[in-house]
């Protein structure tokens, strides 16, 4: 029994229906209260923590079928320029302030992690691994390594980041009341990456597009930006 138990555990596909599950189970809780907080994938992230903490799965067991999702993450990042190039015309309109939002939006997240990692006296390694935060998985874990930083933190803290945005980005918007869809794009994508580009689609077509390049727009900058530390 235990072996067949250990088996399916082992079996790539474990991940997979898991991570698919519970994120389902966040779709139809969020299509059902309407809720901003009830964020599919905030849910599905809850939901799978809480699985592998009460049947004591070991974290390994999940990864062997969760590094497959991972794999797809690129891809999946890629397949947002077709939104982008159905949105062509707006681009090349607000290229100017979509550089200048994607930059502002950059250099306020690498600096105010820089600065508060200083402030609480985090060890360079930390710091190294924090500092990519806001942008997306497979630029950070590079961005990561290459200033000699933990990926496994650098994971946790990109996933923070972009389901945070997902959550309460569409209510920062309304908040400070931001009525251009370009502005709402670059904005939700240069802070919350894909998580957050995911939620912006949501929003408007334009804005899913604009989130959507803002996401490697800011990517690039801030890989020239950690050159200089």
């Amino acid at each position: 029994m235990m072996e067949a138990i250990s088996e399916v555990l082992s079996n790539g596909m474990f991940g997979i229906a898991l991570s698919v599950g519970a994120y389902e189970v966040g779709v139809l809780l969020n299509r059902k209260w309407k809720s901003p907080l009830l964020n599919p994938l905030l849910i599905g992230t809850v939901l799978v923590i809480v699985v592998l903490l009460v049947f004591r799965i070991p974290p390994e067991s999940y990864s062997v079928g969760g590094d497959i999702i991972t794999m797809f993450l690129t891809p999946a990042t890629a397949v947002l320029a077709y939104s982008i190039y159905q949105q062509i015309a707006a681009l090349k309109k607000y290229w100017l302030p979509i550089l200048a939002g994607c930059l502002a939006g950059a250099l306020t997240s690498v600096f105010s992690v820089f600065g508060l990692c200083k402030l609480f006296g985090l060890s360079e390694q930390l710091t190294a691994s924090l500092l990519p935060k806001s942008v997306t998985t497979a630029i950070a874990l590079d961005v990561s390594e290459s200033l000699g930083g933990i990926p496994a933190l650098t994971v946790v803290a990109v996933v923070i980041t972009g389901t945070f945005g997902a959550v309460f980005a569409p209510l920062m918007v309304k908040l400070f009341r931001v009525k251009n869809p370009v502005a709402a794009g670059v904005a939700i994508g240069t802070c919350s990456h894909a998580a957050g580009t995911s939620r912006a689609i949501e929003l408007g077509e334009l804005q899913g597009a604009m989130s959507g390049i803002s996401v490697g727009v800011a990517g690039l900058i801030t890989v020239l930006i950690t050159l200089f530390f």
